[in-house]
């Protein structure tokens, strides 16, 4: 079984400050396998009828497992999974718990009393830079064409009928069961439309012919998307100034591998990786910082920056680049030319060591992913 170290390791901090964690993340991100490798554990599968009826006693089953470390697998599947998780935290502090989902809704729908301040949440995103590492250090070209669900990555070749598997369970297990929808063509074409425009300026009315329903409809499908973590939506970062972007948001898809899927690219170009390094990029930044507040920046002349953070104050402004010769300044300045203060950084897959360039008045460092994030992060 592969260790994933940066992930357990995160486990292990959060459990110092409470001892419940929400493990959340999409279908096959690895979940399960993670919480069993994570040392000492007792695992149990929520799923199975015969473990539902162990915790249908939350007392005598918490009393059974004094002290211990236990991972309760698809919670959501428990009548009123709250009950048991909250009677642990407030009476039985020796006992440690990860509970996981396929998504933060499908626990919270079905959550009847307030779990806030007696647990802490970790998102399970797509492996991260730190996963190619305990995944035997292969290639960052293959993470981008396959994708960072272990079970796409691992194999030498894609595996292209897992992808349609996965989307057919993912209706069936998630959409069907915490949703309840009923157009399935037009919930997957809509996805499928999705994933070939990922990373681009979302335009609901685009969706309405080709998926047959509504821009009402548009809308819901989106935010059922966005709740599943299956797609990322980007707002624009403005303070409305009349050249701006100020509404049209961007949808990033959750993995790079499905965007190659469903483009159908096999073999990658260099304008490829570049596209699929600034979704990897993406998600880095929401599972390192563990945030969903990213932003882009456009003005009307087509000026943009690819995403924006915010941290004391100042606006970081950050640029995705394969290859670190590619960067013109041009978008950069056109920002600073509007918000003075913040850092700029060009992240590059090409950049091992740090250094820091000037352009006219404003300075832009040059970084690798990791230092990226370490710089965001101080």
């Amino acid at each position: 079984m592969i260790k994933r170290e940066y992930w357990i390791n995160q486990i292990q901090e959060l459990w110092k400050q409470r001892s419940i964690i929400w493990l959340s993340g999409v279908r096959r991100a690895g979940k399960t396998f993670l919480c069993q490798s994570i040392p000492g554990v007792i695992y149990f599968d929520c799923e199975l009828p015969g473990v539902r009826r162990q915790l249908d006693d939350p007392e005598s089953f918490l009393d059974d497992h004094k002290g211990k470390t236990l991972v309760l697998d698809e919670i959501h599947r428990l009548t009123e999974p709250s009950q048991l998780l909250k009677i642990a935290a407030d009476h039985y502090p020796g006992i440690k718990i990860i509970a996981t989902g396929s998504s933060s809704l499908g626990a919270t729908a079905r959550f009847k009393d307030t779990l806030t301040g007696r647990k802490l949440e970790l998102w399970l995103t797509p492996m991260l830079s730190e996963d190619l590492k305990d995944f035997g250090g292969k290639s960052l070209k293959k993470r981008l064409r396959q994708g960072g669900l272990p079970p796409f990555f691992v194999p030498e070749k894609p595996w292209e009928k897992g992808y349609e598997e996965w989307i057919e369970s993912y209706w069936a297990k998630d959409i069907l069961e915490l949703f309840r929808l009923e157009r399935r063509h037009s919930f997957i074409k809509f996805m499928e439309l999705l994933f070939m425009q990922s990373g681009q300026i979302f335009e609901a009315t685009s969706f309405t012919a080709p998926c047959e329903i509504s821009r009402t409809t548009v809308q819901s499908y989106l935010s059922v998307l966005e709740a599943t973590y299956v797609f990322h939506i980007i707002r624009p970062y403005n303070t409305h100034m009349p050249n701006e972007i100020v509404s049209a948001p961007k949808v990033y898809a959750f993995d790079t591998g499905f965007v190659c899927h469903f483009k159908e690219w096999h073999d990658l170009r260099n304008e490829d990786l570049g596209y699929l390094w600034e979704h990897y990029v993406l998600n880095e930044i929401l599972g390192r910082l563990q945030t969903h507040n990213v932003n882009y920046w456009r003005d009307k002349r087509g000026h943009e920056i690819d995403f924006i953070l915010r941290a004391g104050g100042k606006v970081i402004a950050i640029e995705c680049k394969w290859k670190a010769d590619n960067f013109n300044a041009a978008n950069l300045k056109s920002f600073r030319a509007r918000y003075k203060h913040g850092q700029n950084y060009v992240v590059a897959s090409d950049v091992d060591s740090s250094f820091t360039r000037k352009y006219d008045d404003i300075s832009i460092k040059y970084v690798s992913l990791n230092e990226l994030i370490k710089c965001v992060s101080e």
